[in-house]
């Protein structure tokens, strides 16, 4: 699959089969991830990868939106290391770059997952950073359960030239261009 398909048919997957994720797949998933562009070149990232169904089901417990953790094989956990940044207030979009590479990256390699959001919640954050028992110079950032999919999702239509503008928010893309 090249690049642009897999931007176009990703899709949030939140129904897994109960087959185990090869270890070499999860490798390459986390070196996308890993490769993602930062702030200065910060790389402020660090991932924490959850395979203990018990952990996976306790975690799911804890936020109104995790249910998906308790059948999946796999997640990882996106956190910011915070400490000594040349661009402190950038951490959350280099995480957030860092976590769509990964997710781009599963479903280029046939995997599934969705993107559970914990920052900028503080009681999600702290159910998380007492489960990973993440210390307090790393702030986790987002759940990304990952699996083989047990389900396919619709390609929605997603166009909207409308959204689209052109040198000013005032001039709609399209008219006049070449």
């Amino acid at each position: 699959m090249d690049a642009l398909e897999a931007l176009l048919t990703r899709r949030s997957i939140r129904a897994f089969r109960s087959e185990p994720v090869d270890p070499a797949l999860l490798h390459r998933v986390l070196g996308a991830a890993l490769h993602g562009p930062s702030a200065g070149n910060q790389q402020p990232w660090r991932f924490v990868v959850i395979d203990d169904p018990q952990v996976l089901r306790l975690l799911a417990l804890d936020h109104p939106h995790a249910s998906v953790l308790q059948a999946c094989p796999v997640a990882i956990l996106v956190c910011a290391e915070t400490v000594d940044l040349h661009h402190p207030d950038h951490w959350p979009s280099d995480c957030a770059a860092a976590t769509f590479s990964l997710m781009l990256a599963a479903h280029a390699l046939g995997l599934g997952s969705t993107w559970i959001g914990l920052h900028p919640q503080q009681d999600r954050m702290a159910a998380l950073r007492g489960a990973a028992l993440l210390p307090p110079e790393v702030e986790p950032f987002a759940l990304v359960p990952l699996g083989h999919p047990a389900e396919r999702t619709d390609q929605p239509d997603r166009e909207h030239p409308e959204w689209i503008r052109h040198n000013t928010y005032l001039q709609p893309w399209g008219s006049g261009q070449g």
